[in-house]
């Protein structure tokens, strides 16, 4: 039996804790957060800290679940590896591009353990077989992707925890609390980025450090251009919206659904699972995420999205970032 345990039980806890309490051969041996009215969240039977270090000390999980600010991730990471744990680290896995690095080197430190980042909309069925199709190379090379997060986010979003709008705890506002996803699937989806020019500011006047919009033109390296948007100034949070077209083809997602563009119209080739128990907009990949990770635990795989593998996002965001004003 597996024991993990979850650090930080903030608004994306439950989905971690959904995962485990699904999975065979796991259980949660602990939980931790600042906060002691949240030990609710877990029940009174499951051992509590307030210090996440006394809690790897003392109950030595096999996996630690890492859901804390995004500033704590790298510490807290690095705290876990040197106990011999495994981790699941929540976006985004660093908030610069030089912390990122040393995320990254301490997978090379600890090859015999495994360290994931969430970016559980690599899971979702429509981008999976997307992400197949392009793979193939029956379509020919990716010409031009675009990303367009539009959510909505009001000043109470940032008073119920303060961190979110501070810069050195959140690394950023909507480029790296929300909008990474996009990020990470226009990398996943197109490769490495070679340069951008970008913009990025505040819309709304809510009192934080962290921009709230931003906009980017990508050129990659492999001759592809790209387009991203995001902004937290919309009337509601929409779903992702993308689109990738290749020298044969010409593919769009919107509203959980994957068409490929003809000239007789849509055809549908996929449609995510809906989520449950848990925002829609978040996509449905984080159980599936978690229980590949739990299988390359118990079988020494790899079949998991590895810390190394969120770098180029990180390394977008940051760039987009540093266009504040």
């Amino acid at each position: 039996m597996l024991k993990a345990a979850v650090l930080g039980l903030g608004t994306i806890a439950p989905m971690h804790l959904n995962a485990i309490s699904a999975l065979e051969g796991v259980e949660l041996a602990a939980a931790c957060d600042i906060n002691p009215a949240r030990r609710q969240a877990v029940g009174p039977e499951i051992p509590f800290y307030t210090d996440y270090r006394r809690l790897l000390t003392e109950i030595a999980p096999d996996v630690v679940h890492i859901c804390l600010p995004h500033y704590l991730h790298v510490p807290a990471a690095m705290a876990a590896a040197a106990r011999g744990c495994h981790v699941f680290c929540e976006k985004p896995p660093a908030i610069s591009a030089a912390e990122m690095e040393r995320f990254a080197a301490l997978e090379r430190e600890h090859p015999a353990l495994k360290l994931a980042v969430c970016f559980q909309n690599r899971r979702n069925r429509t981008a999976a077989e997307l992400k197949r199709r392009l793979d193939s190379g029956q379509y020919g090379a990716v010409t031009d992707l675009k990303g367009v997060m539009l959510w909505r986010r009001e000043k109470g979003y940032y008073d119920e925890q303060p961190w979110r709008g501070q810069a050195a705890k959140a690394g950023g506002g909507c480029l790296f609390n929300q909008a990474i996803h996009t990020i990470d699937l226009l990398c996943w989806l197109g490769g490495p980025v070679r340069a951008l020019r970008s913009l990025s500011g505040q819309l709304l006047d809510l009192g934080v450090e962290v921009e709230d919009t931003a906009v980017a033109s990508l050129a990659y390296e492999s001759g592809a251009r790209g387009f991203f948007m995001a902004t937290l100034a919309n009337y509601t949070d929409e779903f992702l919206q993308l689109a990738v077209k290749t020298e044969g083809a010409e593919f769009v997602i919107e509203h959980e659904t994957l068409y490929e563009v003809q000239p007789q119209g849509r055809k549908v080739l996929a449609r995510d699972r809906r989520l449950t128990g848990g925002k829609a907009y978040y996509g449905s990949g984080h159980f599936t995420l978690i229980r590949e990770f739990y299988q390359a635990v118990k079988t020494g795989g790899d079949g998991y999205i590895h810390i190394a593998d969120g770098a180029e996002s990180v390394r977008v965001a940051d760039a987009i970032r540093r266009s504040f004003h």
